[in-house]
């Protein structure tokens, strides 16, 4: 059964904890015996059940070493299985960007309809904007405490949808439900005979997976070159992890962004039997028909099926978590896949702080736990993807003074900057004519003026 990471985001009282709960319960993916546990222990302390509790009696268990994390909740439907990613405070979201909600898929956000759109609802959508997400879900939620009013609900769409809008997003559905009674969570509602729209479990089962990265185009991001010379064995490895689709021997592969080619002679493994190609996920190395000096750092893709990107300038997403703020005009280190490369911000495109939603479009510098979309330019040129096509190699940390400050996802690449030519010296240019001469194998380009 396939699998698909949601985030799901609401304000702090919106009912974010009551519909996962009610989720759960609906689809039956509570372990054995905890809905009835809770309902027990509720009517012995004489309080009135509720789903949200459910989450809270998870959270003791994950305390305890014994079963859920709660950051990180399971349910399936009939399609396929869900990975909730919980997102409890603005502050802790903004953490969460870097290690789980950045690898959702879809999300869905919740509104409460009685309180309307808060601060918080408008901070989500710009930073489920931010994250590239937009497979969304908006839940219009306690519609029961709004008499099913379908003027509140028509009212919330309009006015959220036009803000959503601004941010580049277009929900998929606007799904009014009492997650409290269940209303439009797995089944329809009575109570709202006006609505005739999905579910939901069905708009979720409605949202499209992401393709698959072994169905992708070859892409191995070149870790190092291992050389042998014991007993005559001259073979040099090239080995990296597969982040996405699969190679074989014989299959022509380049290396970005030099350039080089060759095409693969052998896949090379230890002590496993022989192997004739290699897919994602998979540690590997392979030798060349021909010998070719490359870089570790470099991608590997093969010949015709790739567009990767080769550029050392592109707009991103970032997300700041280092005590000194991320300032224009100082160089840092970013590290994307197995490269790495002095980096600056050349522009700071809009910068909006998390917690009190202003948008300074004159700031020079990105301070702790705010988010930004930036221009980077690299000191190199690096081989890379956009995160909407394929996240391992558009994904990304920065560096500042050997601690990981911040971290983000590639939105475009601008430009392949051309380089300025350089004026070479005739002590130079005789130079490499002798290497050329004596030492073809290291494959040195011709360099005049």
């Amino acid at each position: 059964m396939n699998r698909m990471n949601i985030v799901i985001t609401g304000h702090v009282d919106h009912g974010k904890s009551t519909l996962i709960g009610r989720l759960l319960a609906d689809t039956n993916s509570l372990p054995e015996g905890k809905l009835e546990a809770v309902k027990s222990m509720c009517a012995k302390n004489a309080r009135p059940f509720e789903y949200a509790f459910l989450l809270d009696a998870l959270e003791d268990e994950q305390k305890q070493g014994i079963t859920i994390d709660s950051a990180r909740v399971f349910f399936k439907s009939s399609l396929r299985e869900y990975i909730i990613i919980d997102a409890p405070g603005h502050i802790e979201f903004l953490k969460n960007m870097l290690t789980g909600a950045s690898r959702a898929s879809a999300a869905v956000l919740l509104i409460d309809a009685k309180e309307g759109i808060a601060e918080n609802s408008r901070r989500h959508g710009l930073l489920l904007s931010l994250l590239g997400i937009r497979q969304v879900v908006v839940a219009v939620n306690k519609m029961d405490l709004v008499n099913y009013s379908k003027e509140t609900f028509d009212n919330i769409v309009r006015d959220y949808s036009e803000y959503l809008a601004g941010l580049g997003i277009t929900p998929k559905h606007f799904i009014p439900v009492a997650a409290r009674e269940g209303d439009n969570l797995k089944n329809t509602s009575e109570q709202m005979p006006w609505y005739t729209g999905e579910t939901i479990l069905e708009a979720l089962d409605g949202f499209e997976e992401d393709k698959a990265l072994h169905e992708k185009p070859f892409a191995m991001p070149l870790q190092d070159v291992y050389k042998f010379t014991a007993n005559n064995d001259d073979r040099r490895i090239f080995a990296g992890t597969v982040v996405s689709g699969s190679v074989s021997v014989g299959d022509q592969v380049t290396f970005l962004p030099s350039g080089k080619s060759s095409r693969v002679s052998s896949i090379e493994s230890f002590n496993t039997p022989i192997k004739y190609s290699v897919s994602a996920g998979e540690a590997a190395g392979f030798t060349l028909e021909t010998q070719i000096y490359v870089k570790p750092g470099e991608v590997a893709v093969v010949e015709g099926q790739s567009d990767l990107k080769t550029s050392n300038l592109f707009r991103a997403n970032v997300f700041w978590l280092g005590n000194k703020p991320f300032e224009t005009g100082k160089q840092y280190k970013l590290k994307l896949a197995a490269s790495k490369s002095p980096v600056v911000i050349e522009k700071i495109e809009k910068l909006i702080d998390a917690q009190s939603l202003d948008n300074n479009d004159n700031r020079t510098d990105i301070k702790r736990h705010e988010a930004a979309t930036v221009v980077l330019r690299t000191s190199n040129f690096l081989a890379f993807d956009t995160f909407e096509n394929n996240e391992p190699l558009g994904r990304f940390v920065i560096i500042d003074e050997y601690n990981i400050a911040g971290g983000g996802i590639i939105l475009e690449s601008i430009a392949t900057e051309t380089l300025t030519k350089r004026i070479y010296s005739q002590q130079e240019i005789e130079l490499n004519a002798y290497v050329r001469k004596h030492y073809p194998h290291w494959e040195c380009k011709e360099i005049s003026n």
